[in-house]
């Protein structure tokens, strides 16, 4: 019974990132933390359900280090960018510049 709570709250809580990601996008360091929010109720919602049913945790371990690759490239390109135009402001992004 303890499993469906916790699937319960992380998919709340997947469901918060959604809404943190769609209402407040005009920095982009608050993108890629929503990002990284879902990306964590993703893995905890698949370890609970793998510890439930007679399932390997190889796809948690996969998903958690995709999630550190996505952290990691997400934080240089941000500082790359803030190197290159001094603001990390969504809507100064243009693709005509690249």
């Amino acid at each position: 019974m303890s499993t469906f709570y916790l699937i319960l709250l992380s998919t709340l809580g997947f469901l918060m990132a959604l809404l943190s990601i769609s209402l407040q996008y005009k920095h982009l360091l608050s993108v890629l933390l929503s990002l990284e929010a879902i990306t964590m109720n993703l893995f905890i919602m698949l370890f609970t359900y793998s510890s439930s049913v007679i399932f390997s945790g190889q796809n948690s371990l996969i998903l958690i280090t995709l999630g550190a690759c996505e952290a990691s490239l997400g934080l240089s390109i941000l500082v790359s960018l803030i190197r290159a135009q001094g603001n990390d402001y969504v809507t100064s992004f243009s693709m005509q510049k690249c």
